[in-house]
């Protein structure tokens, strides 16, 4: 008898650390799947957008950057936009004012790649063929989001589970390898459109790891100003600021390298001895925001709410010898 109740209470034991092992795995098992979800419609999301432009190389380019927020897929991708297809329009107004040194490519990066996408602001010319690569990319995860979804329902029936259909997404995977051997040589010919400021980025990156702009949180709690530098330039990460070299800027502008300083102080409210006080401090901050944003390989933009504003600062900004732009937002407090 004592024998045998030794032996029951052994084998509930290990039972009991069996069942929480387990269970610990399903919990890890859950997390990683709703990771990959989040991933895949990211990437859905971007080749179903990017599928209503035509492309020059059927879409393979934006199949290798798909994994890639949408302003980073279109900068990366704009050399191969059929853009003699393709209508630019401002009705806004920001991206003209915004990307007036970037010429007629720089408007459309900035104009496509805002998180909003104005109506009107992007017309093709002619019926659009998706793109062959983005077709197979689309019809890969479409196939490989059907097995997800069946498990629950056929887990009596555990032979329907690996569905052929699955294997294909490894086939279709190198898809968006291929451009790396035919992608390069495309800027060659179209080098004539296409600005310089893409090429040295890689080389910024690799001189100098802290000229690698990231978002921050805005800081200072100023609504009104918050709002707007994520509007005007547009702001490349609404809600945040763009740190460069340890320097936060206010906004960094979606499709071109460019970082922005906003003012939105009621300049023509203030009397003479506070606005030449203000005129003297913004000097030295621009001096070194403009220094910092040029060693990096950014341009740098001040954008103020007034006329007024701008006609005290234009004049001080030439006796110092800082030639940076400045340019009226019209924001209001």
């Amino acid at each position: 008898m004592l024998g045998l109740q030794l032996a029951c209470a052994t084998s509930y034991s290990m039972g009991g650390t069996l069942t929480g092992t387990s269970r610990s795995l399903r919990r890890g098992g859950r997390a990683q799947v709703a990771a990959e979800d989040l991933g895949e419609e990211l990437v859905v999301a971007n080749l179903r957008r990017a599928a209503k432009l035509p492309w020059t190389d059927g879409g393979r380019c934006v199949v290798e950057e798909a994994s890639q927020p949408w302003a980073d897929l279109v900068e990366r991708c704009f050399y191969a936009l059929d853009q003699e297809r393709v209508r630019f329009r401002d009705p806004t107004g920001r991206c003209s004012v915004a990307s007036a040194g970037a010429g007629a490519v720089g408007i459309g990066v900035c104009v496509l790649a805002a998180p909003e996408l104005v109506v009107g602001a992007v017309v093709v010319v002619g019926v659009v063929v998706v793109g062959f690569a983005i077709s197979e990319a689309l019809e890969a995860y479409e196939k490989r989001g059907r097995p997800q979804g069946r498990p629950p329902p056929t887990r009596p029936v555990p032979e329907t589970r690996p569905v052929p259909e699955a294997r294909p997404v490894a086939e279709t995977k190198p898809v968006p390898q291929q451009p790396k051997t035919k992608r390069r040589p495309k800027p060659e010919p179209a080098g004539e459109d296409w600005p310089p400021p893409l090429p040295p980025e890689p080389t910024d990156r690799e001189r100098d790891p802290s000229c690698e702009a990231f978002p921050e949180k805005h800081r200072g709690g100023d609504r009104a100003h918050d709002d707007c530098a994520d509007w005007y330039p547009p702001n490349r990460w609404p809600g945040k600021d763009a740190v460069v070299a340890g320097k936060a800027f206010d906004a960094l502008q979606v499709g071109v390298r460019v970082l922005w300083e906003i003012k939105t102080d009621e300049f023509g409210r203030y009397n003479r001895f506070v606005q030449k006080k203000q005129i003297a401090d913004e000097l030295v901050e621009f001096e070194e925001e403009s220094r910092i944003a040029r060693a990096c390989g950014y341009d740098f933009t001040v954008g103020v709410s007034t006329e007024e504003h701008k006609a005290a600062l234009m004049p001080a900004l030439e006796e110092a010898g800082l030639a940076i732009k400045v340019v009226v937002t019209g924001c209001k407090r």
